[in-house]
């Protein structure tokens, strides 16, 4: 049997329950003969109830029962859906034929052994993502002295002893059984190194200003965003193993040795580099895929290292900083920022410079003349700030009107006949001349076939497209790549 439970704020979990029960599709006569007129269901009454409701709004798909139907999509949930279906719970199931590499908790409530024993718990082996080095096993029926014993008739010694080891050495199948608590330790005091030395060559006295400048460069040269993105993608994913380490251990420091004062000093710690990790995604301009542990991670820290009501990870919700500028205003959307930022004018001045760069970098192949220009303009803003030659208050307007600028896509002179995004690509790439632009669109339009990107023989047709009004060869293939980032054609 396998329910699925609510949105559990753990990992992906796997539980395998004592009952014996197996796939049951609810049927009127099931429960014809059971008594009636007591106040309470018989078993057959209250599991046929259950499970008629459980599949009341299921269709089954051609061939199976709507149970059947259900516990397709429960398994397919489990491992593609991690949002939706964190828990399961089988009787009797999954132990062969069920690859869910993602499931990271395995809870054994039932009697096993030999070979269903060990297959039991390879549901949890299987590596998925570099935050998932091992699997958890719970055991509440003590079978983890039945792997291995002095007769060599434990679950691992009975398999392994039929493998074929002209393919297998024998210690390759081994399981070696460790202290979980003093692994744990290990694993915490190993992530708290590695992030410290990473951020150690941050220049004293480590103010917020200084760990910007080393995790997104200066401002002022277009290169640093991208010269530094290695050391922000080690500070995020070092903070999250630190956020995992701490939290697999946050319950038992004591028995883990840490003394008081340690303990103390180690929150202090997860919850700076868990700050600060926000700050620079934040002055970085950057966007993290959240979706596999943005749950886990709320949970942990609201748990675990900050006392006050949970908040949001991200302040900005789903609007990037130069959106939040663009639709409420440089005031509202600096009064988002973190606290250690906006303190500092110059901090709030880097973050949104950072921001309004990293747009352009990543858009630049859409429209290359265009951003091209937005790029220079921002350098100008920077230098003039820098040169204390315009006041923070002006600064705040002239990057407001940049943003605003960049995120439209289009400067206010253009031809009010170029009407979408491709069209103005055309026009600012081929020298303003608006006439030239419209015949490539037109072109373009008339002879591009369906799905032509990525097929050599029909981007050839949008090519020829092309130069029949260029007529220059190096020019199309420049203007062909432009053509290929436009969603219009």
């Amino acid at each position: 049997m396998i329910l699925e439970l609510g949105n559990y704020k753990i990992r992906r979990t796997l539980i395998f329950r004592l009952s014996k029960t197996y796939s049951y599709n609810p049927s009127v006569k099931d429960i014809n003969s059971e008594d009636t007129g007591a106040n309470t269901d018989t078993e057959k009454e209250y599991i046929y109830k259950v499970y008629s409701d459980l599949l009341q709004d299921v269709t089954p798909v051609s061939g199976k029962t709507k149970t059947e139907t259900y516990e397709d999509v429960a398994k397919r949930r489990f491992i593609k859906e991690p949002a939706t279906m964190r828990l399961l719970i089988v009787v009797d199931k999954l132990l062969t034929g069920f690859d869910a590499p993602t499931c990271t908790y395995l809870y054994i409530d039932k009697k096993m052994q030999d070979h269903g024993l060990f297959q039991a718990i390879c549901r949890v082996n299987r590596l998925d993502s570099e935050d998932k080095q091992f699997g958890y096993i719970v055991d509440y029926k003590e079978l983890f002295k039945n792997l291995v014993n002095d007769k060599g008739t434990g679950a691992i010694q009975v398999y392994t002893s039929e493998l074929d080891y002209d393919q297998f050495q024998k210690e390759d199948c081994d399981i070696l059984l460790q202290d979980r608590v003093k692994k744990g330790r290990g694993r915490l005091d190993n992530a708290l190194e590695a992030i410290a030395l990473l951020c150690d060559p941050v220049k004293p006295p480590k103010s917020e200003l200084d760990y910007q400048h080393y995790f997104c460069g200066n401002t002022e040269i277009p290169e640093e965003l991208k010269n530094t993105e290695l050391r922000r993608t080690a500070l995020y994913k070092n903070t999250v193993t630190l956020i995992r380490a701490y939290a697999n251990l946050a319950a038992e420091l004591d028995e883990a040795g840490y003394l008081v004062n340690e303990q103390e000093n180690i929150k202090k710690q997860v919850d700076f580099y868990l700050k600060l990790r926000e700050e620079i995604r934040i002055a970085s301009g950057e966007v993290l895929d959240l979706k596999a542990y943005e749950a886990d991670m709320r949970h942990l820290i609201d748990h675990y290292i900050q006392a006050e009501e949970p908040t949001p990870i991200s302040p900005f919700g789903d609007l990037s900083l130069i959106e939040l500028i663009v639709q409420s205003g440089m005031d509202a959307a600096i009064d988002k920022l973190p606290d250690s930022i906006k303190s500092s004018q110059e901090a709030v001045a880097e973050t949104i410079e950072n921001n309004v760069r990293q747009k352009i970098i990543k858009e630049h192949l859409i429209d290359p003349a265009f951003f091209e220009d937005m790029s220079k303009l921002l350098s100008e803003i920077i230098k003039e700030r820098k040169a204390n030659a315009i006041s923070y208050a002006e600064h705040l307007k002239q990057m407001a009107n940049l943003a605003a600028t960049v995120q439209a896509g289009k400067k206010e002179d253009v031809p009010s006949a170029l009407r979408t995004p491709a069209q103005r690509a055309l026009y600012n790439n081929l020298h303003h001349n608006e006439v030239l632009a419209m015949k490539v669109h037109e072109s373009i339009m008339e002879y591009k076939p369906n799905s032509w990107r990525g097929m050599q023989t029909r981007e050839n047709v949008v090519k020829k497209a092309i130069y029949d009004v260029l007529d220059d060869v190096a020019e199309t293939e420049r203007i062909f790549d432009i053509v290929k980032k436009q969603g219009e054609y």
